[in-house]
């Protein structure tokens, strides 16, 4: 299955580190930028640099390279790492929300199984949907397993 939620190699950087929190982070493909970030941010970008998402909640920045950041405020969408209201998304490509799977839960409904039929019908496309630029199964399965402790 070829597809954006196939794991692939990275692409090495200068530094994988944040600048600002100092958290390792994973590299992100240009069209993914090129897709979430703001006309003013987008016209900053150089596509010579490899990027990297830093998924560190307390932190402001969601992109870096090794001479420029991109925090939350130049971003299209919210991030899911970076927001914990029920309203954002952990699935972009197929709109569950925190509080849809919450709600799926409660109905016994599995969201995992609708995610990965989608994923296997080649429709996701997390590459541009998705602030991370990788699969979402990762976020969904650590979500709900999180709300089942909770709970």
């Amino acid at each position: 299955m070829d597809s954006c939620c196939q794991t692939s190699i990275e692409n090495p950087t200068t530094t994988n580190l944040c600048p600002v929190c100092k958290q390792k982070g994973k590299s992100v493909q240009l069209i993914t930028l090129k897709a979430m970030l703001k006309p003013a941010a987008l016209e900053r970008i150089q596509p010579e640099l490899t990027y990297v998402f830093c998924g560190n909640s307390s932190c402001d920045v969601v992109y870096f390279s090794s001479v420029q950041t991109f925090s939350k405020d130049m971003v299209k969408v919210t991030v899911f790492q970076k927001d914990d209201a029920v309203d954002v998304p952990v699935c972009y490509c197929f709109g569950w929300t925190r509080e849809r799977l919450m709600q799926a839960d409660l109905k016994s409904q599995h969201p995992i199984d609708h995610i990965r039929d989608q994923v296997q019908a080649n429709r996701c496309g997390c590459d541009v949907n998705n602030p991370q630029g990788a699969c979402c199964l990762g976020n969904v399965t650590a979500f709900i397993r999180s709300y089942h402790i909770l709970k």
